[in-house]
């Protein structure tokens, strides 16, 4: 009886395996919808376009981006969740979805089983700059002066739970300080107010703080990657001082649960391919961003290592969502 049971079992899923296989050679036979749970002209939106116009070029079938952004992601995320899974539906993943399971007291889904990570595209640290009035030219300087006035430095983010908030957090549990956030509504309003002296520091994103920094109206201290990046090569890592620092943004794709391996692989394969081209690479890195393009077991197990690093974060300080 046992060996009838597996043999019926083995036809089943051989009969399985082989109604994917056509389907997988044949997609995409429409349209692909990516959603973005963000404003347009982000990074995320950026990357979900460049990626677009290349899937699009590649395999003949348009790559619609549609941005859905509201509710710390969540709008867009769920829209992903109430898809049909079959690969024609996909959604921009970030540090925002890897968060919200912590930061939110209800999610209308279930991050771990309802979302599967298919690919990483990129990875783009901050960099830890300060007021040029502050007297610290390097991470230990800055430790020792927040250690001497225990609360009374400031740092701005873009907002409560960002990554530019739970680096500064994630850097005063490593550093042992204790230093003030004081969060805005996005991060430019956050460099104006560092700009203007108002806050002692920040994580900011590369791309705009670097003509400040050039310019001498912001200091570079360090970039929140374990190793110094391209786009600043003259600054160190936070790790340098402070060994296993690491506090990057990245951005992804992900499905549907339920969206058939052989489709699952077959977009795995082509948009890491399209991310890790030279070209690519080299427009990326002029922006401080990394690109990745790993496997989806590469990836869902950093996506799942990202939500259990932020959740300690978040809960040994206390934060709340807006």
């Amino acid at each position: 009886m046992k060996n009838i049971l597996k043999t019926g079992a083995a036809i089943v899923f051989s009969a399985m395996a082989m109604a994917a296989m056509p389907a997988a050679a044949q997609f995409p036979e429409r349209p692909i919808r990516l959603i973005v749970p963000f404003a347009p002209q982000g990074p995320n939106d950026v990357l979900a376009r460049l990626v677009g116009v290349k899937l699009t070029e590649a395999w003949g079938q348009q790559v619609v981006i549609d941005n859905r952004p509201g509710a710390g992601t969540i709008i867009g995320t769920e829209m992903l969740v109430r898809s049909q899974p079959d690969g024609y539906t996909l959604l921009m993943i970030s540090a925002s979805t890897a968060v919200n399971p912590t930061l939110k007291k209800k999610l209308p889904y279930n991050t771990l089983k309802d979302i599967v990570p298919l690919v990483q595209l990129a990875s783009s640290p901050t960099v830890l700059v300060v007021h040029p009035s502050l007297k610290a030219a390097t991470i230990n300087e800055l430790v020792a002066a927040a250690k001497s006035r225990p609360g009374e430095l400031t740092f701005a983010s873009g907002g409560t739970g960002t990554t530019t908030h739970l680096a500064g957090e994630l850097f005063a549990t490593t550093s042992g300080i204790r230093w003030t956030h004081v969060p805005y509504k996005g991060t430019g309003p956050a460099n104006i107010d560092l700009l203007g002296g108002r806050v002692s520091g920040m994580f900011g994103t590369i791309l705009p703080v670097m003509p400040h920094i050039q310019a001498g109206r912001m200091r570079a201290l360090g970039v929140s990657s374990l190793k110094r990046t391209s786009a600043l090569p003259d600054v160190p890592a936070v790790a340098e001082s402070l060994p296993g620092f690491e506090a990057v943004s990245f951005f992804g794709i992900a499905a549907p649960a339920g969206t058939p391996r052989a489709v699952r692989d077959k977009l795995n394969r082509e948009i890491a391919r399209i991310i890790t081209e030279p070209s690519m690479r080299a427009n990326l890195a002029k922006q401080g961003t990394d690109a990745v393009g790993n496997t989806e077991a590469q990836f869902t197990a950093f996506f799942q290592g990202e939500m259990k690093k932020w959740a300690k974060v978040i809960r040994n300080a206390g934060i709340e969502a807006d």
